[in-house]
């Protein structure tokens, strides 16, 4: 089989690339798959591909632009010009712009595909259901809140055009069944990036490391992290540091700098910037725990499973998709309220002063990320792709 993947991919900073690595790093490591062709974004023309591991060949062909009015076309002119066996979209609803017009012109692209007679395959990270659109940074204004839940139906009618559609959460399947009426859509897990060797759960000697990964500024902000750690420190007196790994989402760009300014008086916080492919094992591996400060979700979290591969307690509100992946896929975590600092503070100090408890959700989260690794997500796809080439041949003899 010939795979075209349509995505972002690193070093490409567009959303999603990270997610797109582990695909190709595994899909290639299947019998079964003959040549990987990446139809990236065109900042991504020195796409990492020179893994270590046996595999089939990659080539990169960049063919988007983020925010141009042209993918539609360029993508079609592409896969015309690799001839793909299948073709799988990794795709959100921000994927191919930040603009209206650009975003949403992209999201044809799948449908196009299939009218080209390539099988067709979307895998869906977030659905416009889920989505808080005041707390992701859209919009607070109820009319334009109207609009945009409008398009979003109307781009999601467009996204179900594909042969099948992928969703992460099985509340996401039901959504789009229920709603709809959609026939074609498929339950396959987020999956765990990478699974090292368990873990001696011993953090290196110094300050306890309390860690948050991620885009913030949106319905992931920092301000309450810092303050409560600030609470923690003074009921326990214990040495801690507060690591800020990431960078600022694209709708609040300038985030992390006016917050950089604003605690300037906190002591022992290390804003990270943006963490590359590399770095992501040392950083998770130095942090005590990994906490995640939202105030709603936008899919599956793939902070989550990564803290889960590295043996890592987290501390995460109880609300939206993460509490369906603590039921559904066995994590655990101590939980807070979203809206408060002293919630927040009770839940990291637990896992501050109580190291065997800490180290039980640790490694709770490890057993839940090594059920699925990336090499079974994977043959769930071609799983999948295979059952539609079968059925395509199955309606060719029949005619």
């Amino acid at each position: 089989m010939k795979l075209a993947l349509v995505t972002a991919y690193p070093p490409s900073k567009v959303t999603l690339n990270e997610y797109a690595f582990h695909l190709v790093k595994h899909f290639r490591r299947h019998e079964e798959v003959t040549e990987i062709v990446l139809l990236t974004d065109d900042t991504a023309a020195n796409a990492e591909i020179d893994f270590k591991e046996e595999g089939c060949k990659v080539t990169v062909q960049p063919c988007w632009k983020f925010n141009s009015y042209k993918n539609l076309f360029s993508i079609a002119k592409a896969i015309r010009k690799s001839r793909p066996d299948h073709v799988l979209y990794n795709l959100q609803f921000m994927k191919f712009g930040d603009k209206k017009v650009p975003a949403a012109l992209g999201l044809f692209s799948p449908w196009l595909t299939k009218l080209m007679k390539v099988k067709t395959t979307v895998l869906l990270h977030n659905i416009m259901e889920t989505v808080d659109l005041s707390s992701a940074g859209f919009t607070d204004n109820k009319i334009k809140m109207a609009a945009f839940n409008f398009i979003g139906e109307m781009l999601t009618r467009v996204i179900l055009k594909a042969d099948k559609v992928v969703l992460t959460i099985s509340k996401y399947v039901d959504i789009l069944e229920n709603k709809y009426n959609a026939k074609n859509c498929v339950l396959i897990p987020h999956g765990t990036f990478e699974i090292p060797e368990e873990p001696s759960y011993e953090l290196p000697e110094g300050p306890l490391k309390i860690m948050t990964f991620g885009k913030f500024g949106t319905y992931k902000k920092v301000e309450k992290l810092i303050e409560a750690v600030e609470l923690v420190r003074k009921n326990t007196r214990q040495d801690l540091e507060i690591v800020i790994a990431g960078t600022d989402n694209p709708n609040t760009l300038g985030y992390l700098e006016n917050v950089q300014k604003q605690y300037r008086h906190v002591s022992n916080i290390t804003f990270t910037g943006y963490v590359a492919e590399e770095d992501v094992p040392v950083i998770f591996s130095e942090s005590a725990m990994v906490v995640f400060p939202y105030t709603s979700t936008t899919g599956s979290s793939g902070v989550l499973h990564q803290a889960g591969s590295y043996g890592k307690a987290v501390v995460m509100p109880d609300l939206g998709d993460l509490s369906i992946l603590v039921k559904e896929e066995g994590y655990k975590g101590e939980f807070f309220e979203p809206e408060s600092v002293k919630s927040l503070a009770a839940a990291i100090e637990t896992l501050v002063v109580n190291k065997a408890y800490r180290n039980k959700i640790a490694k709770t989260n490890y057993q839940a990320a090594t059920a699925l690794p990336m090499s079974v997500i994977t043959k769930m796809y071609l799983n999948t792709f295979n059952d539609q080439l079968v059925a395509a041949t199955q309606m060719a003899v029949a005619a």
